[in-house]
């Protein structure tokens, strides 16, 4: 048996101090439990000390949870057994009511030195905080990576009822991922594109559309070597459907799609003057430019800049979301708008039905292409 006296760090498991406090109170409660008084009864703490694991380990395999192995479940039982634990019902109850919260779970770009998110998932923020305050549930924010167990940190804890994901682009980097939560029914709704075989339900643009709008705007205005910046392979859907909108548009008008103005591009102002610049260093010549994201395109006006080249004047610039800083930049930035409110409203609405054990479709979102000067318009007053 444990000395009762002995302190849990302040921050232990990867746990915030918040948590960790939470933590320690819950095993004061296990030790407490009504007709227990003067007695120390072991706690899920005991056994994940004992077994060198973390405690939401336990927790999980004294439920079964199939992603714990065997092995592991058969140990913590054994040392369970061991330590004579018995199960707290009340707060295994406890446990299985709805939190009446919903987790809104952001990717954290690690790319760079400094650690960014989109600010187009930002502005969309807003819209989901107020439509979850509207429809009687709390909101909690996290930042996360690909390798991060969305729902053992979350629902499985039962921080919340169910989860929105944003910003997770690279659809093969989380794809299994998804598709665990799938077969475990864990409810979650995530904003991007909507591919045949996708787990669950996404909210997004139509992609493919928003291309070919673009791309013939460019055309429109007389230009004919329009560069392509941003990813175009099946890895990144939402940027590979701006891709093939792009290729069909100059096709349509006759034009061979050249290869040697696309350049592979995250969202980040970073990487799109990095392909800016290889495109410009290829000696392709190019009249237009459409970067698959604001961040891009305002990657590319830096490096336009530098090398002495007009915008609109000599090179028409198209961008994709309408992020806040498209309409500061000089020039303004011509760009495919995505109703972030909208979006939010759906996202929560989505995942809302799932909850309640309703089916929930895909959702495709109008787009609409705002035109400032950096395709020639006057700029806004």
């Amino acid at each position: 048996m444990n000395d009762p006296s002995v302190q849990l760090p302040d921050v232990c498991c990867g746990c915030t101090a918040a948590e960790t406090r939470a933590q320690k109170a819950m095993a004061e409660r296990e030790r407490n439990a009504p007709g227990q008084v003067g007695i120390l009864r072991p706690t899920s703490f005991d056994i994940a000390r004992k077994a060198g694991v973390s405690q939401p380990t336990v927790s999980r395999a004294l439920r079964g949870d199939p992603t714990i192995s065997d092995i592991t479940r058969r140990r913590i039982a054994f040392i369970a057994k061991e330590l004579g634990y018995k199960v707290d019902k009340n707060a295994s109850n406890l446990r299985g009511r709805h939190a009446q919260t919903i987790a809104v779970l952001f990717f954290e770009d690690h790319s760079s030195a400094v650690s960014l998110i989109n600010p187009f998932f930002l502005s969309m923020l807003g819209s989901i905080s107020q439509s979850c305050s509207a429809r009687g549930y709390d909101l909690l924010i996290s930042l996360q990576h690909t390798s991060s167990n969305w729902r053992t940190d979350y629902e499985d804890t039962r921080k919340a009822d169910g989860i929105i994901l944003l910003g997770y682009d690279d659809f093969l980097a989380y794809r299994t991922q998804l598709e665990q939560m799938a077969e475990l029914g864990t409810k979650f709704v995530h904003y991007g594109a909507a591919l045949d075989g996708h787990p669950g339900p996404s909210v997004g643009c139509d992609d493919y559309q928003s291309g070919l709008m673009a791309t013939r705007h460019l055309l429109a205005l007389g230009r004919r070597r329009i560069a392509f910046l941003g990813y175009a392979s099946p890895r990144y859907p939402e940027f590979g459907g701006r891709y093939r909108g792009y290729a069909d548009a100059l096709r349509e008008a006759g034009l061979e799609v050249p290869v040697e103005l696309q350049a592979d591009a995250v969202s980040s102002i970073g990487s799109g003057e990095k392909a800016a610049r290889e495109v410009i260093a290829g000696g392709g010549k190019f009249d237009a430019i459409f970067a698959a994201s604001d961040l891009i395109a305002i990657g590319a006006l830096t490096v336009l800049k530098e090398h002495g080249v007009a915008v609109p004047g000599d090179v028409s610039v198209v961008g994709f979301d309408d992020i806040p800083a498209a309409s500061i930049v000089a020039p303004q930035l011509t760009t495919v708008m995505q109703d972030t409110r909208l979006a939010g409203e759906t996202l929560v609405d989505t995942l809302i039905k799932l909850m309640r054990d309703e089916s929930a479709d895909d959702t495709l979102l109008p787009t609409r292409l705002i035109v400032r000067e950096s395709c020639g318009a006057r700029p806004a007053k």
